[in-house]
């Protein structure tokens, strides 16, 4: 009976790679939205509820932009975490505390939309560091 010398996956790395992989999805799905959000922004919606006594002073239309570039670059990002890359497992998880940034930011424009933006980068972060990718 021939035994294998690697061993088995553990069920916490399983978990870890099915979160991983949904980790990616949910990244192409967070940079699509921000798309979407930024397009909804920089055309000047009128869904968009802004305080006056905001901090960060910059117009909706600068805000759409970031969300754009931002978002763009997240669906980038998530096609090499999808192919389980090194390069896209790093990004990802700096895109995602970006993310998080942008949205911590956001919340005055639209709380209850950052609040579930910054709840899904968390999932990713601990997804991808949770996630160790078996060596060949």
């Amino acid at each position: 009976m021939a035994h294998s010398t690697d061993p088995e996956p553990t069920l916490k790395q399983g978990f870890a790679a099915g979160t991983a992989m949904a980790a990616g999805i949910l990244l192409l799905v967070i940079g699509a939205l921000s798309i979407l959000q930024g397009i909804s922004a920089v055309a000047s919606d009128d869904l968009l509820v802004v305080g006056s006594d905001y901090v960060y002073k910059l117009n909706t239309a600068g805000w759409g932009w970031i969300h754009i570039i931002l978002g763009a670059i997240e669906i980038i990002v998530a096609i090499g975490l999808l192919n389980n890359t090194t390069w896209g497992r790093t990004a990802a998880l700096v895109l995602a505390a970006l993310s998080i940034v942008e949205n911590f930011l956001w919340i005055p424009y639209y709380p209850a939309w950052s609040l579930l933006i910054i709840a899904l980068d968390v999932v990713v972060i601990w997804a991808i560091a949770t996630y160790k990718p078996a060596t060949n």
